[in-house]
């Protein structure tokens, strides 16, 4: 069947922060100005909001700007920051309390809110649609579509219904193509697209090497006598080594409920770790665990972070299109907060856009306007001044990469006068596994700990069963061959949702793919040594179905 085509000024990708804000502040503009303008936004997951994970501590700056009525309006912030603590975990029963004097302004919350993104993402959503903007939940933008001159002309939605053989199924329909003047790409981390679009066009040409954290998050019910409404914990140390560096997040949230989750930088060398049984027995220091004993875990989940800042940015324009949020990497990792810096590129992006179309602007040009705009900006100089809180942590280490950065921040403002680098992909971080020992991760308690495929249960993840896998290799012999011999395999670690497994029979040892349990964490993509694994999108409607995440 030939795909049907749909026309619109602009289309985006990705109903997150940076997508929604840039489609809601175009059409206000369009609105103020009697102009008419089509935006529409595409999102994989089954409903806005379903593949939001983040902490989340929200700064309000760009949403002030967006809708500063948003109280009124009934944004769902329901809870400020009341206090701040943060720790250093010494071992599995001791921890430092750091005095908020030596804490870096950047990690200090006062007037921030704890809030679930997926929440903040689908209220976003209702104010696009009440502004016209059309919204199209379930379907996977999974091709780029570019006119003669090679700029970007839209994109095409995935076929459903194809069998994993690849064939037409008896329920096949054919994608769907959308053409616009401009194309927004704001997927998140790793965006699939993004990832076709820095290639292709050479986007990170001059820019550092990109840096990546895997966060793991779970949402626990807890018994009210517990509950400090407001109450944001951080920390760092146990029960990482010297050589993995990472933090903890516990944010008290309302309705008697709290978040906790690890952030493990992706820079990591022991194969033998495993990111979500780090996170398993975290809980169990009495630092977390005194939040948590008594509750149910209620919801679980985990997600890639675009963590290389300021020196990794990619160029965000290119011929027919820009790349907005942690698609490009906004993400001011210094405050681990990227919804504000995600918003204030789609706010930039939409300022940018609407004065060309307003011009008449037939599409396919590079926005310059937008690069223009976006040095004059407020995101540009926060994450300027945030430049070396990553690479003095990977350089430094966890003690000596925090005392830098307290001196940066707290005593220059983030204009010490170095800029600090850090090149080496994270992917070739890994030693050989015969350099260290195995880990004996404890099993899990059933009340702090738990498996992890109990954990991707409470995921509410879910593809159909019939379909490509959409976790492709590049050489299939990579994994035993070489990886196995190397690095015992990490995929089966690194993954915190068990998708990959070494198994064997009576024909020997096969390397086997979940895809089923795939939470779209984008981790494999990323961690391979090979980078012989890519993520593309399944079937629209696939993955997790986060709730109040």
């Amino acid at each position: 069947m030939d795909r049907e085509a749909m026309e619109f000024d602009v289309v985006i990708i990705g109903a997150g922060p940076a997508g929604l804000s840039t489609a809601c502040r175009l059409m206000q503009q369009a609105q103020e100005n009697e102009q008419e303008l089509t935006v529409c936004v595409v999102e994989k997951g089954s409903e806005v909001g379903a593949h939001i994970l983040s902490g989340a501590v929200v700064e309000t700056r760009a949403l002030d700007e967006l809708f500063p009525n948003w109280k009124e309006q009934g944004a769902p912030l329901n809870t400020a920051v009341t206090e701040d603590e943060v720790y250093l975990l010494k071992n599995e029963q001791q921890g430092t309390r750091v005095p908020n004097a030596f804490v870096p302004k950047t990690m200090h919350n006062q007037g921030n809110y704890i809030v679930s993104l997926g929440n903040l993402c689908r209220w976003l959503a209702e104010q696009a649609e009440a502004l016209g903007v059309e919204v199209f939940p379930g379907f996977a933008a999974s091709e780029v579509l570019f006119n003669g001159d090679g700029s970007v002309k839209g994109i095409a939605t995935g076929d459903m219904g194809v069998t994993a053989e690849g064939e037409q199924g008896p329920n096949y329909m054919p994608g769907m193509e959308l053409h616009a003047k401009y194309t927004i790409f704001s997927e998140g981390c790793r965006g699939h697209l993004g990832k076709q679009l820095i290639n292709k066009f050479s986007l990170y040409k001059g820019a550092d090497a990109q840096h990546y954290g895997l966060g793991i998050k779970e949402l626990w019910d807890i018994p009210a006598e517990q509950h400090q409404p407001g109450l944001v914990v951080h920390g760092s140390g146990w029960p990482l080594d010297k050589e993995t560096s990472g933090g903890f997040f516990l944010y008290h949230t309302d309705n008697n409920q709290v978040v906790v989750g690890l952030i493990i930088d992706l820079n990591y060398k022991n194969p033998h770790l495993s990111p979500f049984d780090e996170f398993q027995r975290l809980k169990h220091h009495p630092v977390l665990a005194r939040h948590l004993k008594g509750g149910k875990r209620v919801s679980y989940g985990a997600r890639a972070i675009t963590k290389g800042g300021y020196n990794s940015l990619p160029k965000m324009t290119f011929p027919g299109g820009l790349l907005l949020g942690c698609d490009a990497g906004t993400l001011n990792f210094s405050k681990i907060k990227g919804t504000h810096t995600a918003m204030k590129s789609g706010l930039i992006a939409a300022e940018a856009i609407f004065e060309a179309l307003k011009q008449n602007d037939e599409g396919g040009q590079e926005l310059e306007r937008f690069n223009a705009l976006f040095k004059e900006s407020w995101l540009y100089d926060e994450l300027y001044r945030s430049r070396n809180f990553g690479p003095a942590m990977h350089k430094f280490g966890q003690l000596a990469g925090g005392a830098f950065n307290y001196i940066d921040q707290n005593w220059f403002g983030g204009r010490i006068p170095v800029t600090l680098h850090d090149n080496h992909p994270d992917h070739a971080q890994l030693v050989p596994a015969d350099h260290y020992e195995p880990i004996k991760y404890p099993k899990p308690d059933g009340e702090l700990s738990f498996d992890k495929l109990s954990s991707v249960f409470l995921s509410n993840t879910n593809h159909e069963e019939n379909q490509p896998c959409h976790l492709k290799l590049a050489d299939a012999d990579i994994p035993l061959k070489q990886n196995l011999k190397l690095f015992a395999e990490p995929a089966q670690r690194y993954c915190p949702a068990g998708v990959y497994e070494i198994v064997e029979d009576e024909n020997g040892k096969r390397f086997l793919i979940n895809g089923q349990n795939c939470l779209h964490c984008k981790t494999c993509d990323i961690k391979d040594p090979a980078q012989n694994i890519t993520w593309v999108t399944p079937e629209g409607m696939g993955g997790p179905n986060y709730p109040n995440m």
